[in-house]
């Protein structure tokens, strides 16, 4: 989309939009936090607009940073953690490469051989994903059953090593550390829909954070920058 259809009918200039939209993904900042911060700018936002932003330019800015994104190694870490969702807990899959770069991630109500296929299909098309040599596991035989069926219908390599050796994973465990540090500050999300907006646009900015991209977005200004420019701001 084109900068003049993503902004269109907004009633604030795009730079104003991202900067609120970036905070919030990026730090542990409530929406009544950035109302608060704004006004301090002269700038009387409503939280809700706010909130409308996040969930529209959160997905956005996902599939835009993955067109950017390094390739991972076909070392995979997989794992899953929980987020809250209407007041239930239900299951976030995320896998790392051995490095610690994401891979992809996968919201889903169950944790059967279905979500995990349907996860490992995702991560698969992922475009800045190398096709895995090694996949290590937790205990959960959903996983190797996921992994037969795609080996099956030709979706997977034949020769992948499957392990399920607990302390190989402590690096996605330690990668869940970020995510879960920032969505505690939501308290939680209303709906399925707009829990999977919001995390995939926390999930980019933690891409971003961790060096993924092949060029180099620290210290913050460029970061700014870089942003705008996916967006088709760029000076």
């Amino acid at each position: 989309m084109e900068k003049e259809d993503l902004f269109k009918r907004k009633h604030y200039q795009p730079d104003i939009i991202l900067l609120t939209v970036r905070w919030y993904l990026r730090y542990n900042l409530s929406f009544c936090d950035l109302v608060e911060m704004m006004e301090e700018r002269g700038l009387p936002i409503a939280h809700t607009t706010i909130m409308r932003w996040v969930h529209q330019y959160g997905p956005e800015l996902d599939e835009r940073v993955r067109r950017h994104l390094k390739q991972t190694n076909d070392s995979w870490r997989v794992d899953k953690t929980y987020i809250k969702v209407k007041g239930q807990w239900i299951y976030f899959y995320r896998a790392v490469d051995s490095e610690g770069n994401t891979i992809d991630f996968y919201l889903r109500e169950s944790r059967d051989t279905k979500a995990a296929k349907c996860f490992f299909k995702k991560a698969l098309a992922a475009f800045h994903v190398s096709k895995p040599r090694v996949i290590t596991v937790d205990k959960n035989l959903a996983y190797p059953v996921a992994i037969q069926q795609l080996k099956d219908e030709k979706k997977m390599p034949e020769g992948i090593q499957i392990r399920q050796i607990r302390y190989l994973n402590n690096i996605v465990k330690q990668d869940h550390r970020f995510i879960k540090k920032r969505v505690r500050s939501t308290l939680g999300f209303n709906s399925f829909q707009i829990a999977t907006s919001i995390l995939s646009g926390i999930e980019a900015m933690h891409m971003m954070k961790k060096g993924q991209l092949h060029q180099r977005v620290l210290p913050v200004q460029n970061e700014v920058k870089f942003i705008h420019k996916l967006f088709g701001m760029a000076s």
